[in-house]
């Protein structure tokens, strides 16, 4: 059996093994008995539980339909604008329910930060490798059109909007909301705004580009001709 045919075996053994006893009850022991293959040679391919699961949710994020229909769009402006309110809708969703396996994720990416941070480190860079140099382009875009600031350091500035709308999820999160900030939509315009805002935006771009964004879906509805 090749390597790449040996890791995708694993990854379905983990597959199921998290779908039945989730994170906190799943071992590599049980991954490895799943696969049929030693504990061992698991770790040849796979030094953690926390990279396993890593690896899976990276590849569930590259298999999303809206995703790959963003990232298959030209850097620009729009794009950038697209990128952050899917980045904001995406964590409210989470925050809005009801959708357990989502919020578990994202409960133990908060965990692993007050841990070793094995996970949320893993994570990081698969969302970089994956999200991050579209935004970089996007950005580049923007301001070589005249509609944001430039910046030194881009890529940390797709992280400020990253914790920003992760943050503002986990007080939603609790049955009784650490804070109220108002209804979902009203949140989503506020929370893109603010990151618009912070990414180095113009006003005028923003209004440009944002209304437009919020009234429409991410992925175009599919018609007869499209079909």
């Amino acid at each position: 059996m090749t390597s790449d045919l040996r890791r995708q075996l694993i990854l379905g053994a983990a597959k199921r093994c998290f779908a039945r006893y989730g994170y906190a009850g799943t071992t590599t022991k049980s991954v490895a008995a799943a696969a049929a293959i030693s504990e061992a040679l698991l770790f040849k391919h796979f030094p953690s539980k926390a990279a396993l699961y890593a690896e899976i949710l990276g590849e569930e994020c590259q298999a999303d339909p809206d995703l790959a229909f963003l990232l298959g769009q030209e850097p620009s402006t729009a794009t950038l604008v697209k990128l952050m309110v899917g980045m904001v809708r995406h964590f409210l969703g989470i925050s809005d329910g009801p959708n357990d396996e989502e919020e578990q994720r994202m409960r133990l990416m908060v965990t692993s930060h007050l841990d070793d941070g094995e996970f949320a480190r893993l994570l990081y860079a698969r969302f970089a490798d994956l999200i991050g140099g579209m935004f970089v382009s996007s950005l580049e875009q923007a301001v070589r059109a005249g509609d944001a600031k430039r910046s030194d350091a881009p890529l940390d500035l797709f992280w400020f909007a990253h914790h920003t709308a992760l943050t503002a999820a986990l007080t939603r999160l609790p049955a009784t909301p650490c804070l109220v900030y108002g209804s979902g939509a009203k949140l989503a315009r506020q929370l893109s705004e603010f990151i618009l805002r912070g990414i180095g935006l113009t006003d005028a771009a923003i209004a440009s580009y944002l209304d437009r964004e919020l009234a429409q879906s991410l992925v175009p509805p599919v018609t007869a001709e499209s079909a």
